[in-house]
């Protein structure tokens, strides 16, 4: 999976392709600035994903990412910041954007959110549009059952699967999934592991 990022904050941006290469299956190309990503996409292009940082140098807000998304041959393009919030990342997904991540991110949640993206999906950080982070006990709600499911989601099992695991009817899976979604305030069963992988054990 080949990625491009562009930050003019150098160390950000190495960190962020460290922990992203780390992982095994992803090249990354960076960049320091917008013109550099729009280079970079004309020469190199097209990337799986795109993340833009949202102040750096040439964006001037959101008319980089409409660049970015012209020049990046349909692929997905998200922004990365350390400092703009939810009217700045709502606009952003209105714009078109792949996502919004805030550089306080996890690794292991910008690496989930990066794989999330780059499969066609829209990321936010649970808890992000509404101004506050996810509760840490946000898995404690959920029925025995319930997490035995999400657990098989978390391994990147089909109902079908989960469903012979424990016993029970592929439409019963599908019923806790959905009510476990909607415990979880996720939008689907993808974000649904994504949050079970972020808040580890409960």
């Amino acid at each position: 999976m080949r990625i491009l990022i562009a930050d003019d904050h150098d160390l950000v941006r190495e960190m962020m392709a460290a922990f992203l290469e780390r992982d095994g299956n992803m090249q990354v190309t960076q960049s320091s600035s917008h013109d550099g990503a729009m280079r970079e996409l004309r020469r190199a292009g097209p990337f799986e994903l795109v993340l833009l940082d949202y102040l750096m140098p040439g964006m001037r807000g959101l008319e980089g990412l409409r660049r970015a998304l012209a020049q990046s041959g349909g692929n997905p393009v998200a922004l990365i910041s350390g400092t703009a919030g939810r009217g700045i990342a709502e606009e952003a997904l209105a714009a078109g954007a792949a996502g919004f991540l805030p550089k306080t991110m996890p690794a292991r949640s910008l690496v989930n959110a990066v794989k999330f993206m780059a499969m066609g999906e829209t990321y936010v950080p649970h808890g992000f549009m509404s101004g506050r982070d996810a509760p840490p006990s946000a898995l404690s709600g959920l029925t025995p059952r319930e997490r035995q499911v999400l657990e098989g989601l978390t391994r990147g099992k089909s109902n079908k699967e989960i469903a012979m695991d424990h016993g029970i009817r592929e439409v019963t899976v599908k019923l806790h999934v959905k009510t476990l979604c909607r415990k979880l305030g996720a939008r689907n069963r993808t974000q649904a592991a994504m949050m079970s992988r972020d808040q580890g054990p409960n």
